[in-house]
């Protein structure tokens, strides 16, 4: 599906006309250069690979400056591949974020959730803890309890929900609807929140 590459600006709330007052995200959509085309004959599928950011001369291999150079395009710091684009892009275009969204729209939002280092049941999955304060409990309110299964199959099961690092993973949010364009600042007014922490990279897809 079509989309481009943003940045996560931060969180705001905007009033509607019926009085209700909505939570929503900004994020700086844009502009994205186009720095390669993928074609069914070349590569076996088709698809735009779009840049976002800029990046340091110094930071960039030089492999990848060479394929920027030869799309005419700046060292972007974040390149990914859309598909099913409907427009006929090629190589040192700029899709900019009214070229793609209109307000109404309802998107997709991909990015990498905040992470939380090791974390307990309790606030990793959601557990009560065992039991309550009373009754001899002594430093168990937020123990996992017992994960044994009994003497068959006496094993503990995969995937058996316990202590572990927590966030910091690749996160989709669907159905999010296009608020507002602010096309002369590249920003989507986005319903709800999306993952990620501040100035964080996400990918808006339509």
């Amino acid at each position: 599906m079509p989309g481009l590459i943003g940045k996560k600006i931060g969180m705001t709330s905007v009033i509607t006309e019926d009085g209700r007052n909505l939570a929503c995200t900004l994020v700086e959509v844009g502009p994205c250069p186009v720095t390669q085309v993928r074609t069914l004959e070349k590569d076996g599928y088709e698809a735009v690979q779009l840049g976002f950011g800029e990046k340091k001369e110094k930071n960039v291999p030089a492999a990848l400056k060479k394929h920027f150079e030869k799309a005419g395009v700046q060292n972007c710091a974040k390149l990914v591949e859309f598909k099913e684009f409907e427009q006929e892009l090629k190589a040192g275009d700029v899709l900019k974020v009214n070229d793609i969204f209109v307000e109404g729209d309802f998107i997709d939002v991909v990015g990498t959730s905040k992470g939380k280092g090791f974390q307990g049941v309790v606030k990793r999955h959601g557990f009560g803890g065992v039991g309550q304060a009373t009754h001899g409990q002594h430093n168990r309110l937020r123990a996992p309890g017992a994960i044994g299964a009994c003497a068959t199959p006496s094993r503990v099961f995969k995937g058996l929900r316990m202590a572990g690092q927590t966030g910091g993973e690749r996160v989709k949010v669907q159905n999010l609807q296009v608020l507002k364009v602010l096309e002369d600042k590249n920003v989507l007014v986005v319903s709800g929140s999306i993952p990620g922490a501040k100035n964080s990279t996400v990918i808006v897809e339509k």
